[in-house]
This record gives C-alpha cells, structure tokens and sequence, in this order.
C-alpha cells in the first residue's frame, strides 16, 4: 500500500514544536506569566522617586532632587536584586564589590543611571500598572454572570432586558484580556529586563576594561606559579637526586682508593664509573644553578649577574645600579633573560667584551646589553631572541634590539618593578 500522507520534514516539525512550546509558556495559567507579572509589580515602587520630585513644591524641589541623587547608588543595588530574584539574570555592578564607598558613591552618579531611576522607571511603572490592571480587569468581566447575581435585582446591571447579552460580550473580552495580557506582560518584562541590563551594569568599555585587568591578574598568577614551580625543582633536585649522587661520587672515589687488590680491568670499571659520577654531579649542579640560583634569592639581582658576568667566557663589564630589592619574580624575569643573552653573546658575536647595565627609574628596571661582536642578529629568525622577547613580555615588559651588520648589538629591555 502507499503511503496516502507524506510527513513534514524534520525542520517544519521542529519548527512546529518550537512554537507549540512558545504558545505554552504564554498561557495564563503557565510559570512564565506569573513569573512575568510579578516581576513587573516588583518594579512598581520604583518610579515613586519621579513622583515624589514632580509632586514637590517649588521651595523643597532642590531638597528633593538631592535626595533622589543620593539614592541612586542604593536604587540600583535595588533593582540588581530584583532581577536577579525574580529573573535569575545576574547584573554585574560598575565597580568591583572591594572598591572603597568613594568610588562605588562615584560610580552611582551616573548619567544612566539617573535615566533609568527618573525616567525609565516611572515609565516601566506604568507599563507594570497597565498589566495588573488588564489581570484584574479580565477578572471581572470573567466573573460577570457570577458578580451581577449577587446584586439586588433591582439593579441597572441586572434589571436592564439585555443584561444577558452584555454579559456574554464582557465575558469574551474577558476571555481575550485574559489571552493577550500574558504577551503583553512578557514584552513589558523583556523591555525592563533589557534596560536594567543596558542601563545599571558595566557598559563594553567597562566591561574590557575589567577583562583586561582579570587578565594581567591571570598572567602574574601563571607567571608566579612558574616561577614556584621551578623553586621547587630545583629544591627537589638539589635535596634528593643532586645528595645521591654525590654519595655515589664519594662511594666510588672511596672504593677505587682502597680496594687495591682487585683485578685491573674491575678498577678501570670503577674508575670510569667515578668519572662518570663527577661528571653527572657537575652537571647536575649547573642544571640546578640554572633553574634557579639560591644567591638571586639570598643576595639579589646583584649578586646573582656579577656571579654571570664572572662565568662568562667574554669579559663583561657590569653597572648595577639598583636602591632595592625588586618583585622575586622580576627578578627572576631579568636573571634568565640577562644570561640567556650573555650565552647567545659568547656563541655567535664573536666580541672581545660586553657592557651590561642595570637601572632603576621609577618604577621601571632598564637592562642594556651591549657588545662590540660583529653584529647582523635579527630576533625574527633567532628563537633565542624570540625567547628573550617572550620572557619580557611574560611581565608587561619591553624588548628591543639593535644590531647592524659589523656591530655593535645593543639590547634593551624594561621591566616593571613590581607586578
């Protein structure tokens, strides 16, 4: 047998339960309109600040408007809670909770703000009225034939020949107040919600700003959290792998000096093996030192470049000139970034010295590496210098470089004191 009905196509059913769904939240009777109308009574009391400044006398309207001014901050910390009650829509505030009562009283006398509490408002309290009204008002003409029997029946409503007629014409424009108000509740609820949201939260350069702030808070957690984590590596190391070997080093150097009667080819075993262990000691110690040296955070910046400057194997003439101790984790900034180019500078310029310089202006740390090598370094194509800009920018600092063919190179980098 064929099929004597084609379905509707997937989009058209659900285009069909979308709108079926849509038609049950607008029903009288459905969460959504009670939710809707008692959203809108709440909001009612909120254009009595209007009323009360227009129905002023002339002599106390300066009074009165001051006072209205006064209320801002404390009519919007209202209607946030209002929406966020009866609505679940978070409306953020202007300025962070933690600001002092200054800038939260500065940020309450706003130009939007007094929009909303003296013109938007009053209005937004008509619409609410116009709702409930139209509610009470379906009421009635519902309950018509029911209220016109408790009446005498001498009456006008009752007494009248048409009476009957009447009531049928006030029951339907009651049954179709009674189908209309929702919609015209959930418009009216839409509006207000939209401009308390427009109107009494942060507006998208706020909003950016504040982003941007969360944002260099996120990147100094990161980069404190690396800095830690690289502490306690090098701690681990230093108390558990760096001992063991050490012993190890010792147990061998022990061994090969007493056991004397052991056969040739073991003591060249063990030789070897306590060269090995050395070796690995040195290593490790290097390795160590380099993640994160104990003189940076026992003795500073200072110390922690004139033992880098006293390792290197180009001379370099170091300039600190430093009133105090900076950020631990700019310091660390400044300490790889300095001996990263300290090893670049002694593997590919070919100089005879370099100048380093450190400064502290403001709240600015100036590094100046300088050497008389033959030049030609280009950070677009080294990943070293790459690196050098990363770990500048890892703090909000600056990096720039100079280097002409035949030298000489100069880097600069300016870091912040404190992040």
């Amino acid at each position: 047998m064929f099929q004597s009905k084609i379905d509707a196509p997937p989009h058209r059913a659900a285009r069909g339960a979308a709108v079926r769904a849509v038609l049950a939240t607008r029903t009288p009777w459905s969460a959504s309109a009670r939710r809707d109308s008692l959203f809108l009574a709440a909001g009612l009391p909120f254009g009595l600040p209007t009323v009360i400044v227009l129905s002023a006398p002339i002599d106390v309207l300066p009074l009165c408007l001051l006072l209205a001014v006064a209320l801002l901050d404390l009519l919007t910390t209202a209607q946030r809670g209002r929406v966020r009650a009866l609505h679940g829509v978070e409306v953020p505030s202007r300025v962070p909770p933690e600001a002092a009562w200054l800038v939260r009283l500065r940020a309450g006398l706003t130009w939007r703000q007094a929009v909303h509490h003296l013109l938007v408002a009053p209005v937004q309290a008509l619409c609410a009225g116009l709702v409930l009204a139209l509610w009470g008002a379906s009421a009635v003409l519902l309950g018509f034939f029911g209220w016109v029997r408790l009446l005498p029946p001498d009456n006008p409503l009752r007494a009248g020949p048409g009476w009957a007629v009447e009531g049928a014409f006030a029951t339907l424009g009651g049954l179709l107040l009674l189908v209309a108000t929702p919609w015209l509740a959930a418009l009216c609820a839409a509006v207000d919600l939209w401009t308390v949201r427009a109107l009494l939260g942060p507006n998208r350069a706020e909003v950016l700003e504040r982003r941007v702030e969360h944002l260099a808070r996120s990147r100094v957690d990161v980069v404190d959290a690396a800095d830690a984590e690289r502490r306690r590596i090098e701690r681990d190391l230093h108390d558990g792998a760096q001992q063991r070997l050490v012993s190890l080093a010792m147990n061998l150097g022990l061994a090969r000096r007493t056991l004397k009667h052991l056969p040739p080819e073991a003591m060249e075993v063990i030789a070897a093996a306590h060269e090995e262990a050395q070796a690995a000691v040195r290593e490790l110690h290097d390795l160590v030192r380099g993640l994160h040296p104990a003189v940076l955070e026992d003795r500073g910046l200072d110390a922690a470049l004139s033992g880098i400057a006293a390792r290197s194997p180009v001379p370099v003439h170091l300039t600190v000139d430093l009133p105090g101790r900076i950020a631990p984790t700019v310091e660390a900034v400044a300490y790889f970034t300095v001996s990263e180019a300290l090893a670049n500078a002694a593997k590919h310029s070919r100089a005879s010295r370099v100048d380093l310089a450190l400064r502290q202006s403001a709240d600015r740390l100036r590094i100046t590496i300088t050497d008389d090598g033959v030049g030609g370094a280009d950070a677009g194509r080294g990943t070293g210098l790459t690196g050098l800009r990363k770990r500048a920018a890892s703090v909000d600092g600056s990096f720039t470089i100079t280097s002409p063919r035949g030298g000489p190179t100069t880097i600069t980098m300016e870091l912040p004191c404190e992040l």
